[in-house]
């Protein structure tokens, strides 16, 4: 006779059978790897942090911090994003799913604010930040994850109609083209480009119809490059990618990518070693933020930059088999939204790579995880926190418990 005894574990409690084969089991309660992978990358971005700004405080702009003013507050703004993935952890995958379109309504909301005079804060050039006195908040980083969340489950509530036009694929077309606007008024084209792509892979994955979805993708292409045609700063942002060593692009648009290339070029193999990069001494502009690749690459080597890579390649590929294990187990929104979080991810660390390695042009996003930064290092954390979650739903259920 099978003995059940209840078990809780991140708030969630479940029968669990005891019989010999649940005894015997040796599966884990929840993915160790992903979450060693996450700490670490948080905490080697944490050490970069502080090598990419401890020279910041000897120019006029910075001159009123301390040498570790960033970094401080970088290990304040980690522990928060722990606290928070806790807590985003304790919350059932179905909970995650009944709040996503409200969540989604409430960051529109919080887009629209931004771009209102006196609630939106103004820095370099662009509307982007709401501030809560101890820090500003980013609210087109949250967009990032309940777009994931808001995707899944209207795939899911809409499967019927995924081949339909008007009550498929339009609806959702039309919400990312409302959050597409507000980002544009930022102006935060790099968040937009993410969101697409977030929004567009999570559809594909649903099962949209593929001459709908091939169209829409080529209608994007093409309002991205009008966009871009249309905006002489990002127009000579492209030229200068282009041409980037012509001297006066390197003197101009294209001067963070040129000294960005100058330190992969130094770094070589092995890295000139931790700390010594010369870039970061007001050569290469916010080497902390989106251009920290390029002090990984100068310090540490291509050796450093293809550990980084790589880590962030196991975390993409774990959100992938996660959620294919949830669509097995008939979770479909579990398995979307995991394989959005995938997405999201990667996306955003293929953007940054990119750009630091002058593949892309150059835009303004920061390395998930790594880059100096509070509101998205807390949701990125929330973001994987939710991946845990429902990968450790998928692992009760093989166990044969109940959520």
């Amino acid at each position: 006779m099978a003995i059940q005894l209840p078990f809780r574990f991140g708030g969630a409690e479940s029968p669990a059978p005891l019989d010999g084969r649940a005894r015997h089991s040796k599966m884990m309660e929840y993915d160790q790897p992903l979450v060693w992978s996450v700490l670490l990358l948080m905490l080697f971005g944490m050490v970069m942090v502080y090598s990419a700004s401890i020279a910041l405080p000897d120019s006029p702009k910075f001159a009123a911090y301390k040498n570790y003013y960033f970094v401080q507050r970088q290990a304040i703004f980690i522990g928060i994003a722990i606290v928070a993935a806790a807590v985003a952890f304790r919350v059932r995958i179905e909970d995650w799913q009944r709040a996503a379109p409200y969540l989604f309504i409430g960051t529109l909301v919080a887009l629209v604010l931004v771009l209102i005079p006196g609630l939106g804060v103004n820095v370099n050039g662009g509307r982007r930040w709401l501030t809560l006195k101890v820090f500003q908040f980013q609210p087109s980083e949250l967009m990032k994850l309940f777009i994931v969340l808001y995707a899944a489950d209207y795939t899911v509530r809409k499967q019927e109609f995924m081949h339909r036009l008007s009550k498929g694929f339009a609806p959702m077309a039309l919400a990312v083209a409302f959050v597409g606007l507000l980002l544009l008024l930022e102006p935060d084209l790099g968040a937009f480009g993410v969101i697409v792509c977030i929004a567009m892979g999570i559809l594909f994955l649903g099962g949209v119809n593929a001459v709908w979805f091939g169209g829409i993708a080529g209608m994007l292409v093409l309002i991205f490059v009008t966009i871009i045609w249309l905006s002489p700063f990002r127009r000579a942002r492209l030229f200068a990618y282009l041409n980037p060593w012509e001297e006066e692009n390197a003197l101009n648009k294209a001067y963070q990518l040129t000294h960005s290339l100058i330190a992969f070029g130094r770094g070589e193999i092995g890295g000139v070693g931790l700390g010594a990069s010369v870039e970061k001494l007001h050569y290469l502009p916010e080497a902390h933020t989106d251009f920290l690749l390029a002090v990984i690459g100068e310090e540490l080597g291509m050796i450093g930059v293809l550990v980084t890579i790589g880590m962030f390649y196991w975390i993409v590929k774990r959100a992938f088999d996660i959620g294919r294990q949830a669509i097995a187990l008939d979770q479909t929104f579990a398995g979307l939204a995991a394989k959005g979080i995938g997405i999201w991810i990667g996306v955003q660390t293929f953007i940054n790579m990119g750009v630091n390695l002058g593949l892309l042009p150059t835009k303004g996003l920061t390395l998930p995880l790594m880059s100096y930064g509070g509101t998205g290092i807390i949701i990125n954390c929330v973001g994987l926190a939710i991946l845990l979650r429902i990968d450790y739903e998928n692992r009760v259920m093989m166990r044969g418990g109940r959520l």
